[in-house]
């Protein structure tokens, strides 16, 4: 049996793995909630590929099926979760109003 493969593979994904701790370690934590919120919205390829593959398969076993479905509602809930983030990110970043500074006593 021929592992070569599987090991290139398996060596690929550790070496991503502390590419990506060592890149994100590097990020400011002024920047990380908006990083992190933005690239959650990738997470909309894993729902395209998971979508793709199951409507491509002509007989899915239940295994494809129950892997795909898992993988849909995860991305959907980071996708969301990742736009739900930016947006009540970016509300921090708004001008108060006039009366809202009036109630909490700013002049």
């Amino acid at each position: 049996m021929d592992y070569s493969g599987f090991l290139a593979n398996i060596a690929i994904l550790v070496l991503a793995g502390f590419i990506g701790f060592a890149v994100i370690s590097k990020v400011p934590n002024t920047l990380h909630t908006p990083l992190m919120s933005g690239t959650n919205a990738i997470h909309g390829i894993v729902v395209l590929g998971a979508l793709i593959v199951i409507g491509t398969i002509e007989q899915p076993s239940l295994l494809t099926q129950i892997i795909c479905f898992v993988a849909i509602v995860f991305g959907t809930v980071n996708v969301i979760g990742g736009f739900v983030v930016t947006a009540r990110m970016l509300t921090m970043f708004k001008p108060k109003t006039a009366a809202a500074r009036q109630n909490l006593g700013d002049n």
